[in-house]
């Protein structure tokens, strides 16, 4: 449920720990909702293979035309929305000495975190061999929980009926909820998708960052008996939440592999195939989600919703698409956003990553030190209009 705190008071240990890594820079905001939706392996821009090839740039594409009418001013919305011109792979630098933080999960541990303690991989955090769970507390989901601020995962494909991999597209009854650290996919036994119709399903759990960390996660325990299952929810119970207005202060939204522009449904969609039909089925996903959001109270009183991807790209020609000419799309849609700028969104040229984001989140709520990286990182403020998310400027 919303805390209605809008201003976090710090106790004299966490103030002192705050000063001693980052200077007396973190306040809380006004904000009372960010919503975090998490989309996959394409670049914003790219300087190979803009519109063909096996992977494409989302940036002008017309295979998402929702997301590109969200930026270029013919949407009915774009008067909330800026978006970053400038948002690199964690770690990347203009000079080119660039680590590799891939694949997909490194990226999201690191949205929590600000580091993706040495995991260089995909596993589910319990499979046996080679499963990657990380026991620090210092990370954004128990920060925001020891702050007395609320968090949930929304994932795409999981808490409905049957067992892996023949399931069925009818949501369970609450009480049977589990935390859901098992990937799945395959095909339903019956139902399909809402978003785009298909009765395939694919759950990763990789894209599920909170149940990495074991204090979040509630450990290796995928029965009902787990404390923290309720932190986890089927992404169809997000529009009951929205309806009743009990969507938590910090939502992580993450569609399945499908809808998130991560693999191709069979047979293509929308009469596209390869990657302008992933393109197009995580922009149609976009296309629904996003106005159910933006006509809630949650969003109306003050909320944030964050168009998040997880890693840039290489395509062919390119090594591994880390350098200052591969940007990740990152656009937020706000009341509060940077003014339009000649009739279209703002595009911020400040350099951002993961880091920006996770700095942001601490400062939106109030909540330290900063986790990692993001000490050193710009955060997002110059995506937002000036004084209305923060107190005072904080650009690095």
């Amino acid at each position: 449920m919303l805390n209605s705190k809008s201003r976090l008071i710090l106790s004299g240990s966490m103030v002192a720990a705050a000063l001693a890594v980052t200077g007396p820079t973190i306040k809380a905001t006004d904000v009372r909702a960010v919503f975090v939706i998490a989309m996959e392996n394409h670049n914003w821009e790219q300087p190979l293979h803009k519109f063909d090839g096996g992977t494409q740039q989302i940036y002008q594409n017309p295979a998402a035309p929702y997301i590109n009418a969200l930026v270029d001013g013919s949407s009915p919305i774009s008067d909330q929305v800026a978006y970053a011109a400038a948002y690199h792979n964690v770690l990347a630098t203009p000079s080119g000495n660039n680590p590799s933080i891939h694949p997909s999960e490194p990226n999201y541990v690191w949205a929590e975190a600000g580091t993706n303690f040495g995991i260089n991989n995909d596993n589910d955090p319990f499979k046996v061999p080679g499963g990657t769970e990380v026991t620090t507390s210092a990370h954004l989901s128990t920060l925001l929980t020891n702050a007395g601020f609320s968090w949930r995962s929304y994932q795409e494909d999981t808490d409905v009926q049957g067992s892996c991999p023949s399931l069925a597209n009818v949501v369970l009854p609450r009480d049977l909820w589990t935390v859901p650290i098992t990937s799945c996919s395959g095909t339903f036994t019956s139902g399909v998708n809402e978003f785009n119709g298909s009765a395939q399903f694919n759950y990763a759990a990789k894209h599920n960052p909170m149940v990495f960390f074991a204090d979040t996660s509630g450990g290796n325990n995928a029965t009902t008996s787990n404390p923290l299952r309720f932190n986890y929810a089927p992404l169809q119970q997000l529009f009951v939440d929205l309806a009743s207005n009990t969507v938590a202060n910090y939502n992580w939204i993450t569609p399945n592999q499908y809808n998130d522009q991560h693999t191709t449904l069979s047979g293509g969609f929308g009469g596209l195939t390869a990657d302008p039909a992933k393109i197009l089925q995580g922009d149609a996903f976009l296309s629904q989600i996003i106005p159910v959001i933006m006509g809630s109270e949650a969003y109306k009183n003050n909320g944030v919703i964050v168009l998040w991807w997880d890693e840039s790209e290489g395509v062919s020609g390119d090594v591994t698409g880390d350098d200052f000419a591969h940007t990740l799309p990152f656009i937020v849609i706000s009341k509060n956003a940077h003014s339009n700028v000649d009739g279209k969104p703002y595009a911020s040229h400040v350099n951002m990553s993961h880091s920006s984001f996770l700095r942001e989140m601490q400062e939106i709520f109030g909540v330290g030190p900063f986790l990692g990286d993001a000490a050193n990182a710009n955060d997002l403020s110059d995506l937002f209009k000036p004084g209305n998310l923060h107190e005072a400027p904080r650009a690095k």
